[in-house]
């Protein structure tokens, strides 16, 4: 491929133009994706705090009846 069929990700090949460029993302689907991160970060710490609490109150629990 030579360097003058080549411009901004597109360039000819026999007789075609070719797309070459990244699949990018656009500032809304960036947006999204970052606050379904966030959301899932949310829901999994919630999780794990919750199996904390429950495991802690079963150790409470054996100490009280012995």
């Amino acid at each position: 491929m030579s360097k003058d069929n080549y411009v901004d990700g597109l360039f000819i090949k026999d007789g075609r133009l070719i797309n070459d460029r990244p699949d990018g993302m656009t500032g809304i689907q960036r947006a999204a994706s970052m606050k379904r991160a966030v959301d899932n970060d949310r829901k999994i710490n919630r999780i794990a705090e919750g199996i904390q609490i429950a495991e802690g109150r079963k150790g409470i629990l054996k100490q009280l009846k012995y």
